[in-house]
């Protein structure tokens, strides 16, 4: 057998919540996903994580979530990702960080799934660990019977997820890229059995500038004058990956782009 696993690119404000419900739906049913990975970064108004939406995205069918450099804008998420064993905060930020470096999720068949997430360094604001040798790190920390592992790469540079595929390829199932909004055209299986890409895109309003409204982000490009990048409202779109894998020996079969829209209603 293979396992299906789909990673869930940045799911941006109430757009992208409508479009994360309508496509897991969608997706799970129609390809009998075995484990759904969503990167909640800007859930909550374009910006981190609460405490209701986490219940939510459960509920949804959401089996672990990841997050980014917003991990802790909303304050309320700190109890819950010291608690919960299906969010994981980013692995290299400072070892005092509340949250867990790494999660297991287990399948109906019985399969662990072992979830990580890093931070980029190249052009982000955070005091940040290396991220290569973080993973490095968390992997000999898994349970010994993980075959499966996925890590979610938040960063800004292309450069430097392209550089942690090769750096994981044989060692991980799936590296995604989440942070940049933009879905990019490299998914492949890496030679020793990693499947890769760069970016899985943006879950959220495509009528946008990366998920906020278009006429608020040119007039401050345009004239210099700061103003609130407002969350977008139209043409919802879920993007992601589905990857397969073998789980007696965690590696990739395959990987192919999912995208799925949605109508522009109400959540």
């Amino acid at each position: 057998m293979t396992l299906r696993i789909l990673c869930v690119g940045d799911v941006v404000g109430q757009p992208g919540r409508r479009a994360l419900r309508h496509g897991l739906e969608e997706i799970a049913n129609s390809r009998a996903v075995d484990c759904a990975i969503v990167n909640v970064e800007n859930a909550a108004g374009g910006s981190g994580l609460t405490a209701q939406l986490y219940d939510k995205f459960r509920n949804m069918g959401a089996h672990v979530l990841t997050l980014g450099d917003h991990v802790y804008r909303r304050k309320e998420i700190i109890p819950i990702l010291e608690r919960s064993d299906c969010a994981v905060r980013p692995a290299n930020l400072p070892k005092d960080a509340p949250g867990k470096e790494f999660a297991v999720y287990r399948t109906r068949s019985g399969h662990a799934i072992a979830v990580i997430s890093v931070l980029g360094r190249l052009f982000m604001k955070q005091p940040l660990d290396c991220p290569f040798r973080t993973v490095d790190r968390v992997l000999g920390l898994l349970p010994p019977d993980v075959r499966v592992v996925v890590v979610d790469v938040h960063a800004e540079a292309t450069s430097e997820k392209v550089a942690m595929g090769w750096h994981l390829d044989g060692r991980v199932s799936v590296v995604f890229g989440t942070h940049t909004h933009v879905p990019t055209a490299d998914e492949r299986v890496l030679p020793r059995g990693t499947a890769y890409v760069t970016d899985v895109g943006m879950t959220g309003p495509y009528d946008s500038v990366l998920g906020r409204r278009t006429d608020r982000v040119l007039s401050a490009m345009i004239t210099g004058v700061p103003i609130s990048f407002d969350v977008a409202t139209q043409d919802a779109r879920m993007s992601g990956i589905i990857a397969e894998v073998d789980p007696r020996n965690g590696k990739a079969l395959a990987i192919e782009r999912v995208h799925v829209r949605v109508a522009d209603a109400p959540e």
